[in-house]
């Protein structure tokens, strides 16, 4: 008998869809001959579909609740495609509505209101998000949670033309939340005096970010607005070190197996969100303007080497 279709539903942003690797992994390995979907939004449709762990993408996963033609046909999508089980790890608010939409007989991991295999453990906004979602997915009868390999997402770095040993630089975060970031000139500082080549990575929208450090440390190279999330996991596996504020390259980037320090400041806390991966160290410092390099150095050469 066919296994009825699975929906998996994962909206953003890209350090926690980065950290949902995991759970999408143990979902595919609980489900091995179930058509599983993941619901999610245009700007990891393409991430998604290079996976191991989806046989179909959909990316109309946010549509405006003041459009109700756009909401009403993900219900049709949704209700045609007879799911028999839904896992929600977006758990928000909006998410939790899609039950509606696909229809009250299904079966819901999540904590939508009904839900058959509720997370129902009132600390779960106090669990790291790896671990919260783990503890949602044991409740719903997933017990084994295999490391979630990443050798699908790589690229060619011949163009970039690059040293052969470097260090990785994220100077960005969200530009609604200014205290994610450590100073664009500490960044500078740190590449001018790093004893590796550093490589700056960022989106078109942090170019001028990344040519000011690029002008305060000669010999720095600027990737900003030149690589997708192949070409960052790729750098990765290559680098020597990475340093980043609380963003998500930075986790994309620490789940690839690069050393990683990642800087938190008051806007996160890392006991909640903090990267994954093999060699990860957290440096939080409030306000996280006020971190100096001399700390930022001491925790970077406490990481392994590669």
């Amino acid at each position: 008998m066919t296994e009825p279709a699975i929906l998996v539903i994962r909206l953003g942003a890209l350090g926690d869809f980065v950290q949902s690797f995991g759970p999408f992994a143990a979902i595919r390995a609980h489900h091995p001959g179930a058509r599983i979907v993941l619901l999610t939004t245009p700007p990891f449709a393409d991430l998604a579909r290079r996976s191991p762990w989806f046989d179909e993408v959909w990316a109309e996963g946010r549509p405006s609740w003041r459009d109700p033609r756009a909401v009403l046909g993900l219900r049709r999508r949704l209700r045609a495609a007879r799911f028999g089980r839904v896992y929600d790890l977006q758990t928000s608010s909006r998410s939790s509505r899609y039950r509606w939409l696909v229809g009250l007989g299904v079966e819901w991991s999540g904590i939508a209101r009904g839900a058959s295999h509720p997370h129902a453990n009132p600390d779960r906004d106090r669990l790291h998000t790896i671990e919260r979602q783990r503890e949602q997915l044991e409740a719903a009868g997933i017990t084994e949670f295999p490391p979630p390999a990443l050798d699908w997402l790589d690229a060619d770095l011949s163009a970039f033309d690059l040293p052969p040993r470097f260090v990785l630089l994220v100077p960005g975060a969200s530009p609604l939340r200014p205290g994610k970031r450590w100073p664009e000139a500490r960044f500078a500082e740190f590449a001018a005096t790093s004893s590796l080549p550093c490589v700056v990575l960022g989106g078109r929208a942090e170019v001028a970010l990344a040519e000011a450090i690029v002008a305060a440390a000669p010999g720095t190279i600027s990737l900003a607005g030149r690589t997708g999330f192949a070409e960052i996991a790729a750098l990765a596996r290559r680098a020597s070190f990475a340093l980043g504020n609380d963003t998500g390259p930075t986790h994309l980037i620490a789940a690839a197996g690069c050393p990683t320090l990642a800087l938190f400041g008051g806007d996160s806390d890392p006991a909640l969100c903090a990267p994954r991966g093999p060699a990860v160290a957290v440096l939080r410092h409030l306000p996280l303007a006020a971190l100096g390099l001399a700390e930022v150095r001491a925790a970077m050469a406490a990481l392994p080497e590669r």
